[in-house]
């Protein structure tokens, strides 16, 4: 399965998707981890450009208003 990139500060996200199963990495900030489908933000960073200048073609999900089942969900449609 691919791997799925979280922001620090998403602890429940982080800890509810490695419980369903996804392979969950730290996101570094500084380069694209090769095999991962999605990228897990908290939101509060307004600049999202800059983020997905990082990510390359990898959907940036906002976690903000979110709780962990719903990103779980938003993530499971880039995985499928």
């Amino acid at each position: 399965m691919k791997s799925v990139a979280v922001e620090q500060g998403l602890t429940p996200v982080k800890e509810y998707l490695q419980q369903q199963g996804c392979q969950v990495v730290d996101m570094t900030g500084e380069r694209q981890q090769p095999g991962v489908c999605a990228v897990v933000i908290t939101g509060s960073d307004k600049n999202i450009m800059g983020i997905q200048t990082v990510v390359n073609n990898v959907p940036v999900i906002s976690a903000d208003g979110l709780s962990p089942e719903d990103v779980y969900q938003r993530v499971k449609e880039y995985i499928h």
